[in-house]
């Protein structure tokens, strides 16, 4: 695991706010960087991306100059508690990296998406609605989740649930697809090791970042409450001369947030991360 005193040289933090939605092009999809001290910014503010142009883009930033990129979805499903990512299947991978690439090799799906993966290959792991049964008989967390949840970080949403807004099945899956797609060109944080001076991706949580800034943990909807959160943040206020939609003030509050939590002297060995763990369910930065 990694030392408690590893601060690792990123000369910025992007978060980036992501979408398991079907299609090529995603409105959900917005992009937030923060370099050095400067306020963070939003990235093409204008243009609405795919998520190929997500990875396109991430490759080419992460070789340009050590940044630290965040995405909003579970790097895994659980798997601690039960022993396996869908029991009673068989042949499926029991670690992160090798699940990533049984997910991409069965789904098909456009633009990286994953939907026909919950919807066909393993539908009966994934809940839709009341014709699956009982919802809790298929909301399972991981163990950063509980370490998040006992801390009061209210993280409500599982990997196996993929109805309503609040849903994070289908983001979570397109994004092990990509993750697929990164690994040996980025580091992926904890199931690969950080490598001093280069870049690597960490799962991210906005919910946790507005708390740190004194927030409830509701979205921000106004200009005024976001630079009031950077701010809290301890980063300088971003002044923009338009609303933020959730997806940019979400992102430009997360990148300053990823940003200060690097100083924490345990930000990449937080408590509760032990090997099995790392390889098998990942962790959320800013949990520690």
């Amino acid at each position: 695991m990694p030392s408690r005193d590893l601060h690792p040289p990123f000369t910025s933090t992007v978060a980036i706010d992501w979408s398991g939605a079907k299609g090529k092009r995603h409105k959900g999809i917005a992009i937030a960087e923060a370099v050095g001290d400067d306020a963070p910014r939003l990235v093409r503010r204008e243009h609405v991306w795919s998520r190929q142009e997500v990875l396109d883009w991430l490759i080419d930033r992460a070789a340009a100059e050590p940044t630290l990129f965040g995405f909003d979805f579970s790097f895994a499903p659980p798997f601690v508690d039960r022993g396996a990512y869908l029991p009673g299947e068989e042949n499926v991978p029991t670690d992160a990296r090798t699940f990533w690439a049984y997910v991409d090799h069965r789904a098909p799906d456009e633009d990286l998406g994953a939907a026909s993966f919950l919807e066909k290959v393993h539908r009966k792991h994934f809940y839709f609605g009341i014709a699956d049964g009982v919802k809790a008989d298929f909301v399972h967390f991981r163990q950063c989740d509980a370490a998040l949840n006992s801390a009061g970080g209210r993280k409500t949403a599982s990997a196996y649930d993929a109805i309503g807004a609040a849903q994070v099945a289908k983001a979570s899956f397109s994004g092990m697809r990509l993750l697929h797609h990164l690994a040996g060109r980025v580091a992926v944080w904890p199931m690969a090791p950080l490598r001093p001076g280069e870049s690597a991706v960490v799962e991210i949580y906005t919910r946790i970042y507005i708390r740190n800034a004194g927030l409830p943990g509701n979205k921000i909807r106004t200009s005024a409450q976001l630079d009031a959160a950077l701010v809290a943040l301890g980063s300088k206020p971003a002044c923009l001369d338009h609303v933020p939609t959730d997806h940019q003030s979400d992102a430009l509050v997360t990148a300053a947030g990823m940003r200060a939590h690097l100083a924490h002297p345990c930000a990449f060995a937080p408590t509760g991360l032990t090997p099995h763990i790392a390889c098998t369910e990942g962790w959320t930065f800013g949990v520690t």
